[in-house]
């Protein structure tokens, strides 16, 4: 299955800067993590501050309730994810709480046939 999910940096250059030099370095237990919990391709795309990312999961292995609970009880994983935070921002439409939130997919090409 395929989700596609948004986010915004905090308008800052430097921490933008700082926030890709960190994805070209992802820690080795955070792509063990999400490869472990069916992830099979992850693509984050940059415009200005939006981020988008694009993620294909194996619906035979991914559930993304177990993937957070995993995650939440892993010290080194929620050290990436307090690290990532501060360069990260919610959009104007993610619920209190969230962080990377679901987007509506209006139009798929193969559907169009």
């Amino acid at each position: 299955m395929r989700h596609c999910l948004a986010l915004d940096l905090k308008d800052d250059p430097a921490l933008i800067a700082r926030y890709e030099a960190h994805h070209r370095a992802v820690w080795p237990e955070v792509l063990a993590h999400l490869r472990g919990h069916g992830v099979r391709e992850l693509e984050i795309f940059r415009l200005g501050t939006r981020m988008v990312m694009v993620m294909d999961t194996d619906d035979a292995v991914f559930d993304a309730a177990r993937m957070a609970a995993a995650e939440s009880g892993d010290p080194r994983l929620r050290a990436w994810e307090e690290l990532m935070w501060k360069f990260q921002a919610a959009t104007p439409w993610t619920p209190d709480g969230a962080k990377w939130t679901p987007m509506q997919c209006l139009f798929r090409l193969t559907d169009a046939d």
